[in-house]
C-alpha cells in the first residue's frame, strides 16, 4: 500500500494519506477531523479512510485538490475498492483506490514546502 501511495504522489504532486481502522461515530465526520488534524486540508491532499469493521470509506479531498479529483471520481474510486475488499482483499483495494484517483488527478508537481507526512496512518 505504501508503494502505491509513494507512487501516486510522485505522479501526481498531491500528497496522499491512508487512514486505515476504526471510525469514530460518523465515518465521515471522523474523515474529515482526521483530515484537519494532520494538515491535510492546507495542502494539495486526499486522505482515504477505510473502516473495515464499520464497512466504510471515506474520501476526503483539500480544496486545491477539488479542481483535480472531482466527487464522480472519489465515488469511482470507492466503487473499485469496495469491489476488492467484498473478495477479502483489502491491501489490493486501497491500491486500485489510490490507482484510480492517481490517474484521475494526472501528472502534477508537489508545491514548495509541502512536507511529506505519513502514507498510512491507524484511525483512530
Amino acid at each position: 500500500m505504501a508503494e502505491a501511495v509513494d507512487a501516486a504522489e510522485a505522479i501526481t504532486g498531491l500528497q496522499f494519506c491512508v487512514c486505515l481502522g476504526p471510525a469514530e461515530g460518523d465515518a465521515r465526520a471522523h474523515a474529515e477531523a482526521l483530515f484537519v488534524q494532520a494538515g491535510l486540508h492546507l495542502r494539495p491532499a486526499v486522505l482515504l479512510l477505510v473502516a473495515p469493521e464499520q464497512r466504510r470509506v471515506e474520501v476526503v479531498t483539500a480544496p486545491a485538490v477539488r479542481g483535480r479529483v472531482p466527487d464522480a471520481a472519489c465515488a469511482d474510486a470507492v466503487a473499485d475498492m469496495t469491489k476488492h475488499f467484498a473478495g477479502g482483499d483489502l491491501a489490493g483495494g486501497i491500491v486500485a483506490g489510490v490507482g484510480r484517483l492517481a490517474a484521475v488527478a494526472g501528472p502534477g508537481v508537489a508545491g514548495a514546502g509541502d512536507g511529506e507526512l505519513p502514507d498510512i496512518m491507524g484511525g483512530g
